[in-house]
């Protein structure tokens, strides 16, 4: 049974398109997960433009979208997201922040799409979609034997964390989130209890944190202390802060891997067997 990981945006804040983000990568969060026929995208930052050509190139004709938040960095690669514009194929689109909102996550990737800030609206986009709105918190089937329990993070304007569970497996996605030093956060520490692998918002280090409090983002040792409390295998470190070129990133892969050795930092392009 196939259960793997794809990532194709693992950058947080701002795409970032030079040379000095290369080996991890410049595209904003965005990610694929197969689970045999399922395909699930998580969030629809810059990497959704590559994984849209993919997606063609592979004939994919349905895919179920689960989005964290709809900050820009979450979601500016939907409006290039290419299968969108063909009839011929089907999205799901879910959010779990925007359930008091009016139009919820419909009328906010919408609304990036209207001009003047964008020449071709959302009603261009001639493929089959859903928009879904839950309250954060909810669990999800999404197909006989596919469940997704989320989560609420603590992050501005709200954001949601996802655990797939799949085949006996699981894949926690929890990023965009920040935590209160000393105190970890019992949310998330219940849905990644025992997960095979937990992206996880590492924007910063925990000496340069006091710097970004209220920012909504979290470092890869609290990371670490969280994986180790909920006996987790695998972290991916993850939402990499565009200051964080690739020397650096190599330095807090070392440390991070020294201090645990179930720890990797994301890299476009890597695929990760569940």
């Amino acid at each position: 049974m196939t259960f793997a990981l794809t990532f194709w945006g693992v950058r947080g804040s701002i795409a970032c398109p030079s040379p000095r983000h290369v080996a991890f990568g410049g595209n904003t969060s965005c990610l694929h997960v197969s689970a045999n026929r399922h395909e699930i995208i998580l969030d629809a930052g810059t990497g959704l433009r590559s994984l849209g050509l993919d997606l063609v190139r592979r004939d994919v004709k349905s895919a179920t979208v689960l989005m964290t938040h709809t900050h820009w960095d979450h979601m500016n690669g939907f409006p290039f997201f290419s299968p969108a514009f063909d009839e011929g194929r089907s999205f799901r689109i879910f959010a779990g922040h925007l359930w008091d909102v009016p139009g919820g996550v419909k009328a906010v990737l919408a609304g990036q799409m209207a001009q003047p800030m964008f020449p071709v609206p959302l009603e261009t986009m001639r493929a089959n979609m859903e928009f879904i709105d839950f309250k954060a918190g909810e669990t999800l089937d999404l197909a006989p034997g596919l469940v997704v329990k989320t989560c609420l993070l603590r992050h501005p304007n709200r954001a949601t964390g996802y655990r797939i569970e799949w085949e006996g497996k699981s894949l926690c996605y929890v990023t965009d989130t920040e935590h209160v030093p000393g105190q970890p956060d019992e949310n998330i520490l219940r849905l990644i209890e025992g997960a095979d692998v937990v992206v996880y918002d590492c924007t910063y280090t925990d000496d340069e944190y006091p710097r970004y409090a209220g920012w909504g983002h979290s470092t890869w040792q609290e990371g670490v202390r969280l994986c180790r409390k909920a006996n987790v295998k695998r972290l991916a470190l993850f939402h990499h802060d565009p200051t964080h070129e690739d020397e650096r990133m190599e330095r807090i892969e070392a440390e991070a891997m020294a201090e645990w050795p179930g720890t990797f930092a994301a890299r476009e392009g890597m695929r990760v067997d569940i």
